[in-house]
């Protein structure tokens, strides 16, 4: 049976619901436009600010740095202390350190307070997770939710180019307007949620306690290796430099730590059947530990339990997450990574092909960028409809599809012909396959996920769209690099540098099709998710076709 809806949904109103709704997708608009905005504004920032190159790319890299590597933290905070009062805080945190870039003086200081303005988004993210998962139980109305806010990584990224461009070439105070701009977003989503969201439930975690060694081992190692990612091909020997080689030694060996750390909290800290509320309390919930029959089995259980909940907290992220629904989660976040490294590096590289090849304002390109986030608004509407209707593969490979087509479309750009015939199809499928495999990738997380691991579970999600972004740019910048050289060497320039640019396409269009296969390989007949009944057997087709009988898949329900 799915899970019964919290006491509030049945009293809340639409016009309510939808406001949750609003809010939570406003603060990944925002997020992702915190992403992008200062891409299409480095030129003017650069020249304003008499910045050196290496520091305008830790303009742009200093904030998903600290936004990814803190969400699983994060999330986990949200989960235990409340995930209104995490979305609050980082909310006005956000305001905050975004209002004080606006007024920054010099590239430095530019570049920390974009560091410390990623803490916000790290709180605010895992947060509106676990905040739609609360409100909205297992229905039609949950799978228009998480569409909707998905649908909002996408469209906030695209937003985040055309606004930045606009702002920054028509308004008085260039790049700064859009700094005061988010600010003010996120300050009105902290009012609003304040004011929409329910209260926080109460945890039903018997340990509370948060595991900070595992918080400080991930932490170290995301920062390490995303530095290594951003800084690899900037260092004065390139790759062979040896921070760069010792950094990434030390990142692989700290996320190792923290795998083996919590596999061993998980096995210490096994999820436990909760049985339903008495009728007498329908707000109580009762543990099998508490209620168990006083017996020397159960009291050497509970003495065992009791000793793990003495020396060692409940892990941040259960490993067993990745191996929900056969192995499928795991595969659903490689293909986030692959997702993004095709999608985050496609628009990386767009922008400086209008800009830099091209030659055109940031105006001008940003009008050939307006059709990315209408077709997002647009598909968004699509996507919410037919979630819950359409098989996962169908969804997540189609996206995957149209991810790859705009890439592909890009390294066969001929930049003589219409913008017709390259540009807009190119806009159009990007977006529109980012919003369909954000979107179902989210609620396949979120409907294998464990009550109280909703924000992290969404976190880890967001977090390898975080190290997704931050691989294709890499591995892209290596392809363009090596290929800008060996054209160098042809002669003195002027050199023709399309070749280079097609190249890094070519490479966004391998990550898509890597994906595609995954997809194909590991989701092939499995069903659709966000509806009751579905919820808890994600594998139903599957096992229907095979003549077995369904075998419920309820995280909840299951000791690990």
């Amino acid at each position: 049976m799915p899970p019964p809806p919290p006491p509030s949904a049945t009293k809340r109103s639409a016009l309510h619901s939808v406001a949750i709704v609003v809010l939570c997708t406003a603060a990944m608009v925002v997020n992702n436009a915190n992403n992008t905005y200062v891409s299409i504004s480095l030129p003017t920032i650069g020249r304003e600010l008499y910045a050196q190159e290496v520091a305008l790319q830790w303009l742009v890299s200093a904030y998903p740095l600290s936004s990814g590597c803190l969400l699983l933290f994060f999330g986990r905070l949200a989960d235990i202390y409340g995930r209104k009062n995490a979305f609050l805080l980082g909310s006005a945190f956000l305001a905050i350190f975004t209002l004080a870039c606006g007024f920054a003086q010099d590239e430095i200081t530019l570049a920390v307070l974009r560091g410390i303005q990623g803490i916000g988004g790290a709180a605010t993210i895992p947060a509106s997770l676990g905040i739609l998962a609360q409100a909205f139980p297992p229905s039609r109305a949950r799978s228009a939710a998480f569409a909707t806010f998905a649908a909002g990584a996408p469209v906030g990224g695209a937003v985040g180019m055309v606004i930045g461009g606009v702002l920054t070439e028509l308004t008085r105070y260039t790049w700064r307007s859009v700094f005061f701009l988010a600010a003010g977003l996120s300050l009105a989503a902290m009012i609003g949620g304040a004011f929409a969201f329910d209260a926080d439930e109460r945890s039903t975690d018997l340990d509370q306690r948060v595991d900070w060694l595992g918080a400080a081992l991930v932490s170290a190692g995301l920062v390490l290796v995303v530095f290594v990612l951003g800084q690899g091909e900037l260092a004065t020997d390139g790759w062979k430099s040896p921070y760069i080689i010792v950094c990434l030694i030390l990142g692989l060996f700290f996320l190792i730590l923290f795998v083996r750390w919590q596999m061993r909290l998980e096995r210490m800290h096994p999820l436990m059947p909760v049985q339903p509320p008495l009728a007498s309390d329908a707000n109580t919930v009762i543990h099998p530990i508490e209620s168990a029959p006083s017996s020397p089995a159960s009291r050497g259980s509970m003495q065992l339990i009791s000793w793990a909940h003495t020396y060692t907290p409940p892990p941040l992220m259960r490993p067993g997450l990745f191996a929900r629904a056969r192995g499928r989660v795991g595969v659903m976040y490689g293909i986030a990574i692959l997702q993004y490294a095709a999608f985050m590096g496609w628009s990386f590289w767009i922008v400086l092909y209008y800009q830099s090849y091209i030659g055109y304002s940031p105006l001008r390109a940003v009008v050939r960028l307006v059709p990315m986030p209408i077709c997002g608004l647009l598909c968004n509407v699509l996507v919410a409809l037919i979630v819950g209707r359409i098989p996962v593969l169908w969804l997540i490979a189609s996206g995957l599809t149209l991810t790859s087509t705009a890439a592909l479309l890009f390294a066969l750009v001929d930049p003589a012909a219409t913008y017709w015939a390259f540009g807009f199809p190119a806009t159009v499928c990007s977006v529109v396959g980012a919003d369909f495999v954000f979107a179902t990738g989210t609620l396949f997380v979120a409907s294998v996920s464990a009550p109280g691991e909703q924000s992290v579970a969404g976190g880890v999600f967001q977090t390898m769209t975080q190290l997704g972004t931050s691989l294709g740019v890499t591995i892209s910048t290596i392809v363009f690099n090596r290929i800008k050289k060996r054209i160098e060497g042809r002669g003195p320039p002027p050199q023709d540098m399309l070749p280079a640019y097609k190249d890094t396409m070519w490479t966004c269009f391998a990550f898509g099709m890597c994906a595609t296969l995954m997809s194909l390989v590991f989701f092939r007949g499995l069903g659709t998710v966000g509806h009751p009944g579905r919820v808890e057997k994600i594998d139903a087709d599957v096992d229907e076709k095979a003549g077995g009988e369904m075998e419920r898949d309820e995280p909840e329900a299951t000791v690990r």
